[in-house]
């Protein structure tokens, strides 16, 4: 995972995608079929903050109902998961990219994404509601990755490359069970509704699943964050992590299982969303290096105002929203050629 690009200092790359991101943030607030305007949109959430506070005084009304149960209860929500997932995908790609020292590895590469798609598929032909879609995703994330690295420990050979196999044949496993549910379930409602899913979309998005996924989101990226040099140490073998007294077996377990927790609670409520994982800790690299005490904070903004930006394309290009998925890949591809071609090393 060498980078030819030249290194930035950290300083400045955090404050210029800390500004960046923020402006995102509302503009976003900004961007919809329904017209809000930034005046507004600073009264309603100033208002709805002294609400909650229970402070005395309110802000100047010069909106609607309509407006502030829109910014409030759809926007804001949308916004903070378009965030908080392109925050942790991009997260745990850098985590499994640094453990199984492979610059290909995603977030898909032990088969949670796959684990989500059955778990979903499943509650959908179940008729379960949307809220036990979400837990269902969740589960089968987790529980797929949990028999990948049960299985990987009991193959033959190095544990890294043991994992990466075990995931790529649960992971075709767990699909083969996805495409059955879509061979069974009724055309009419339940495989559109399947197909909708699997595509990843952030619409109808509520306050809900913020709440759910942001315990699972910070249980995973605050010790990600905190155990960044360690990771470091990862990339350079178990031969020199016994020499440093570091337990590689026991972190590269701890590793994986917080980047599949995020990855997990990330899929769960916006469906399965590409390349975020691959594409951006590749960026970060070029913008800051290899180690991981630089890497993992600027894979973490920058993965967020990405993900917010696509979300923003995907509701605004057309009448009809494209799903998420979809815009990721046509952008995620051409993006991670340029950036493994001679030209990505220009910048």
């Amino acid at each position: 995972m060498k980078t030819n690009g030249k290194v930035r200092r950290l300083g400045p790359v955090i404050a210029v995608l800390a500004a960046l991101l923020v402006i995102a943030v509302f503009v976003s607030f900004l961007l919809g079929r329904y017209p809000i305007s930034i005046g507004q949109a600073f009264g309603i959430l100033a208002d709805g903050l002294l609400n909650k506070l229970g402070l005395p005084g309110r802000v100047d009304v010069t909106w609607t109902g309509t407006q502030a149960s829109l910014l409030l209860n759809h926007r804001l929500p949308r916004i903070l998961l378009a965030c908080l997932v392109g925050c942790c995908l991009s997260t745990a790609g850098a985590a499994y990219q640094g453990v199984f020292q492979n610059p290909m590895a995603a977030p898909d590469i032990l088969g949670a994404s796959s684990g989500a798609a059955f778990g979903a598929a499943l509650a959908i032909l179940l008729h379960l509601g949307s809220a036990m879609v979400v837990v269902m995703a969740f589960c089968g994330s987790m529980l797929t990755v949990l028999l990948v690295i049960y299985t990987g420990n009991h193959l033959r050979g190095k544990k890294a490359v043991g994992l990466i196999l075990a995931g790529i044949m649960i992971g075709s496993l767990v699909s083969s069970g996805t495409s059955f549910i879509k061979l069974v379930a009724d055309p009419e409602n339940e495989l559109p509704a399947i197909t909708y899913w699997l595509m990843g979309s952030l619409n109808g998005t509520k306050p809900s699943d913020v709440l759910f996924a942001l315990i699972p989101m910070v249980i995973g990226c605050v010790p990600l964050f905190l155990l960044r040099w360690r990771v470091n140490v990862l990339t350079m073998g178990d031969d020199e992590c016994r020499t440093m007294g570091v337990n590689a077996s026991r972190l590269r377990v701890t590793v994986i299982l917080l980047a599949t927790l995020i990855t997990a609670a990330s899929v769960s409520v916006s469906g399965t969303i590409g390349w975020i994982g691959l594409v951006i800790p590749h960026f970060s690299r070029r913008l800051v290096g290899n180690n991981y005490k630089k890497l993992m904070p600027v894979t973490m903004l920058f993965g967020a105002l990405f993900l917010l930006l696509v979300d923003d394309v995907s509701r605004n290009l057309f009448t009809t929203e494209i799903p998420i998925g979809i815009l990721t890949s046509v952008i995620g591809v051409p993006f991670f050629l340029y950036l493994i071609s001679g030209e990505g090393d220009r910048l």
